[in-house]
């Protein structure tokens, strides 16, 4: 088993030159630090540090045995800072960004009980479709929608979305029901940002590209138009699911898988996650789950 009596001081030694400076930081004697060297040098049975009045002069096995021993002191006291922080309470000031609709229906409630449970930890949360850049908008983490693009950032799965593909009764009354992808470019169809509507089939993504009867980027007002008969919408679980359990939307092609989404909870690099980061990403992940 290893022997760490008198590593510290030897560090602290050889990174302030001098027996008095290294004592002060690490709040002993000299007479102590002096000792504690010396049992280590005894113990290697070689000598680390040329002693002078002024000076201390570090030998070649000494600067061997500094560049082995300073990361693991560093290692040592990251360890110890992960486990003091398991224990800490949450406080201080977390931002955090995600998508404005999702945020409303799913994220916000989440928070709200966060900060219910942890009076003192003030959480911003700011809702916005735009992508910030987390370091210099000074966020602390972001969630995320569908596929991230390649950055520095940390991501960590919450959860997937789900996509429905639903019209009204009326409609499909009207046109009739569509029984497969094929048969989806001649039906009037309404869409968000994007010409696509992405399916996975054995698998593999497929994308099928219809013609926009409406355009629109907010999930609500395809929602609304979707309800007035107007077409085929694609939208997620948490803006369709309330009009599939009412009938006012039927679900169609419920035996094409359509693509899952990921939903990532991202923040900026770090050796070691915050606590408050960390207890609230898990949050996200338990009320997600059991909404």
């Amino acid at each position: 088993m290893a022997n760490w009596e008198g590593i510290n001081e030897f560090v602290a030694v050889v990174e302030a030159q001098n027996f008095t400076l290294a004592a002060k930081r690490l709040g002993l004697s000299t007479a102590q630090v002096s000792r504690q060297v010396a049992k280590l040098e005894n113990r290697l049975s070689t000598k680390l540090l040329n002693r002078t009045t002024r000076v201390v002069a570090v030998t070649d096995s000494g600067e061997t045995f500094y560049r082995h021993c300073k990361p693991i002191l560093e290692e040592l006291t990251a360890a110890e800072k992960v486990v003091t922080d398991l224990q800490a309470k949450p406080t201080g000031k977390l931002k955090m960004t995600a998508p404005v609709t999702y945020g409303e229906r799913i994220i916000a409630p989440i928070v709200n009980d966060i900060s219910a449970a942890h009076p003192d930890l003030e959480i911003q949360l700011n809702l916005t479709n735009q992508l910030v850049d987390l370091i210099h908008d000074g966020y602390d983490l972001a969630i995320r929608l569908g596929e991230l693009e390649d950055s520095s950032y940390i991501a960590r799965r919450l959860t997937s979305r789900a996509w429905h593909l639903a019209a009204s009764p009326a409609y499909l009354e009207k046109y009739g029901t569509p029984h497969s992808l094929s048969e989806l470019p001649s039906h009037q169809c309404i869409l968000g940002t994007s010409d696509n509507w992405k399916f996975s089939r054995n698998g593999k993504q497929e994308h099928v590209r219809v013609k926009p009867r409406l355009r629109c980027n907010s999930g609500v007002a395809l929602i609304d138009a979707a309800l007035k008969d107007l077409g085929i919408i694609q939208l997620p679980d948490y803006y369709i699911r309330p009009y599939l359990a009412s009938g006012e939307l039927i679900e169609l092609l419920p035996n094409q898988q359509i693509a899952h989404e990921g939903i990532w909870a991202v923040y900026p690099p770090t050796r070691h996650l915050s606590p408050k980061i960390r207890m609230v990403i898990d949050s996200l992940v338990a009320g997600i789950q059991n909404p």
